[in-house]
């Protein structure tokens, strides 16, 4: 097997600048391979000066600015193109239906697989780029049959591949990931950024959801959805208390329950069940979050088949860990489940398989079952 990159041949590349050190070395070290780079910042929001100053996130006129001046820097040709309607309708209304749905959905995930690598990889093959370059930590290789792979990034502590098990084969095959075989840590690739003179090298990293700017997510969904006051229930469907809308919980949210007494045994209470239907939140003891399978919809593979039925490793979270299960496709549908019981498992979050490094694909987790009914 060999790397993706760089090629045996000089490649058109698009960069997708977000104005952020790991995108701009990613870009850098794209050029300096001997491609022929060109530099794109997605304008994401329809009023971008409504984000304030200093948000961690990707989408505000400074981060722009600063896309920009790395790439003059680099010295490439630099654009701004405005995906602002596709980013509303595929990642922000999705964001809010899923919760107003009582699901936890990933919006970066979204982000990838409609966005950097369906609307900005299509525009970028339709005007003769050969691919789309990032600044993701994740590998992929090729094999000698021509086929790709999808793998971890070489440094576990900095991988993003979670985020990209949506991406199909036909994208991989557009898909350059410079940063993802590098073993340092992200001091060395501040080093290296300040290095080629980049101003982003000192740069926070984004941590918040890019459009909701102050972090505050129940805020925002509020604004959006309105609030309504329901019960706070535990599993007998004992009233403990209200809330101003279900769409502000999560499965395993722990703290701001808010509820005016404490349990008989003294111990906290998880969120365990969200029914947006009578806008009821369940509570109960944490080990009532014990999941022992689920249902997944939507799988999309890393390659040109379904995972065939066997043993992976699994991971449900951006930043969580690796966890043993046995997998299959029935009737379209990924059943999981999982050798030893998992919490905080909720609906809407992407499950991600694992073969070694290889990413072998991801769905979205639809119904779990708890791990005493499981086995």
């Amino acid at each position: 097997m060999t790397e993706n990159l760089p090629s045996t041949r000089p490649l058109r590349v698009l960069a997708a600048m977000s104005g952020g050190v790991d995108s701009a070395v990613a870009a850098a070290r794209a050029a300096e391979a001997g491609h022929e780079v060109t530099g794109v910042h997605l304008a994401l929001s329809a009023n971008p000066q409504s984000f304030r100053t200093g948000a961690r996130g990707c989408c505000t006129i400074e981060d722009s600015r600063d896309a920009r001046r790395a790439a003059d820097v680099i010295g490439i040709p630099f654009y701004v193109w405005d995906l602002a309607e596709r980013f509303r309708e595929d990642v922000v209304e999705d964001f809010i239906a899923e919760y107003e749905a009582g699901r936890t959905p990933n919006p970066c995930l979204r982000c990838n697989e409609k966005i950097k690598f369906a609307a900005l990889l299509d525009k970028a093959l339709a005007l003769g780029f050969d691919a789309v370059c990032t600044g993701h930590y994740a590998t992929v290789v090729l094999n000698e049959d021509g086929s790709r792979e999808l793998h971890r990034a070489s440094d576990m502590a900095k991988d993003q591949s979670y985020v990209l098990g949506v991406l199909d084969e036909k994208q991989l095959a557009h898909a350059l990931f410079p940063l993802g075989d590098t073993l340092t840590t992200k001091e060395e690739i501040r080093a290296e950024a300040e290095a080629r003179g980049l101003a982003v090298a000192k740069k926070p990293d984004s941590h918040d959801i890019c459009f909701i700017a102050d972090g505050d997510t129940q805020g925002f969904l509020a604004g959006r959805l309105g609030k309504a006051e329901g019960d706070i229930v535990d599993e007998s469907g004992a009233k403990l208390g209200t809330h101003e809308g279900a769409f502000g919980f999560t499965i395993g949210q722990r703290k701001g329950l808010r509820i005016g007494h404490p349990a008989p045994d003294g111990k906290p209470r998880y969120v365990l069940d969200i029914s947006p239907v009578n806008n009821t939140v369940t509570v109960g003891p944490v080990e009532a979050l014990d999941v022992g399978a689920l249902t997944a919809i939507r799988p999309r593979w890393c390659g040109s088949t379904a995972a065939a039925p066997g043993t992976y490793t699994a991971q449900l979270r951006a930043h969580g860990g690796e966890t043993e299960v046995f997998a299959e496709v029935v009737d379209g549908e990924l059943r999981v489940r999982f050798a030893e019981p998992v919490r905080g498992v909720a609906p809407g979050q992407a499950i991600v398989l694992y073969d070694g490094t290889r990413v072998v694909g991801s769905a979205t987790i639809a119904t779990t079952e708890k791990a005493a009914a499981a086995v």
